[in-house]
């Protein structure tokens, strides 16, 4: 039986859960579900204020509305990283500079972000890739200098910290994603996370089509009209129920979800130390989620022949994002800068299958894959 690179796991708890959704007699935006999911993730993580979305790429375009993208403004980003994070602000007219990934791990170098600053830089967009945070010191000393914006791109990132102080709190905005690659999924969905004052009442407005309606439905406006930019960003109740089903069962699917990972870091750490793959590097500074597990092959070629030998034992590895500034709609556009550690890791680097279900034979099978591909 083939074993694929993810499989959505269900908790048991999701058809129930969206039979009461739908027999509350509300299934649009912000019912019963879409409540609890909130109050869950404002108690859990201290978010100041949550809002669910149907996406994380519709979170992180809100979070560029937020805070007043304009043309010509720059984002500094890293280049190893999904389109969704240029995209939020590419569509407000903003160039994209693309800061390379640090040489332990693919989140972008701190200390390669200041030499990018202009007086044109707006914000700084960290990704915490694989739910390890970023090194946000660093990133929040340059903001409070510069006076730039923090948007965390958190997608991969929930349940993970950064000195005891969870993702996505830190400063002003952040987005999480629940697609079905995720920790905890809702098929498609995501979160923006607000933890600026000056930003929690227009959230809401930018999420209701550029209108008061929350506020009107809370009885605190006689009448709600059209009084900003902004779009249809919230997602159904159903999908809310779907979530917290998930929710609900966080902690049984984190535990199991960081044996899993254990488990791939004590089979495969052999080969590292006999130098034929580095592992993932945990910073002392961040906590691991277990969202993903990947090794670095050492050349483009080697993870091709890799690829091939492991989906002839019917095993499905899958490499990740190729680098931005190489894309063809950014190439372009890019100042020219090499960015060798985004580029390497897009070349070599190899994730493994990660899912709840992934049972301790099929870890065994995908162990004894890549060591016997070495071996050979």
């Amino acid at each position: 039986m083939s074993i694929p690179f993810n499989k959505p796991y269900l908790t048991g708890k999701e058809n129930d859960n969206i039979l009461q959704a739908v027999l509350s007699g509300k299934i649009s935006g912000d019912g019963i579900f879409t409540k609890k999911c909130h109050q869950f993730f404002e108690r859990q993580y201290g978010f100041k204020k949550v809002l669910l979305t149907t996406s994380c790429s519709d979170a992180l375009e809100m979070a560029a509305i937020l805070i007043d993208t304009k043309p010509d403004d720059e984002i500094i980003i890293p280049s190893f990283t999904f389109v969704s994070t240029a995209n939020a602000f590419v569509l407000r007219g903003a160039k994209i500079v693309f800061c390379d990934s640090g040489s332990e791990n693919p989140n972008l170098d701190a200390d390669k972000i200041e030499s990018l600053i202009t007086d044109k830089t707006k914000a700084i967009v960290p990704v915490h890739y694989a739910g390890i945070a970023c090194d946000m010191d660093k990133i929040l000393a340059l903001a409070k200098k510069y006076n730039l914006y923090i948007v965390e791109d958190a997608a991969q990132a929930i349940d993970s910290c950064y000195k005891n102080k969870p993702l996505g709190s830190i400063w002003h905005l952040s987005a999480f994603s629940f697609h079905e690659t995720k920790n905890i999924i809702s098929g498609e969905g995501g979160m923006l996370v607000v933890n600026d004052d000056r930003f929690l009442k227009r959230a809401e407005i930018i999420r209701e089509k550029g209108t008061n309606r929350s506020a009107f439905f809370r009885g605190e406006v006689d009448k709600y009209g059209w009084v900003d930019i902004g779009s249809s960003f919230l997602p159904s109740d159903i999908i809310a129920a779907f979530l917290y089903s998930q929710i609900e069962n966080i902690e049984d699917i984190q535990k199991k979800r960081k044996k899993i990972w254990n488990s791939y870091l004590n089979g495969l750490l052999p080969l590292e130390k006999k130098g034929k793959i580095k592992l993932p590097v945990i910073p002392d500074y961040a906590t691991n989620n277990a969202h993903m597990f990947y090794i670095i092959c050492s050349s483009l070629d080697e993870r091709i022949r890799l690829i091939d030998f492991m989906k002839q034992k019917n095993i499905n590895p899958v490499f990740h994002y190729l680098s931005l500034h190489k894309s063809p709609y950014y190439k372009e556009k890019h100042d020219g800068r090499e960015l060798k550690f985004a580029d390497m890791y897009s070349d070599r680097l190899l994730r493994l299958p990660f899912y709840y279900e992934l049972s301790d034979d099929d870890l065994d099978q995908i162990i004894n894959s890549v060591t016997n591909f070495f071996k050979n």
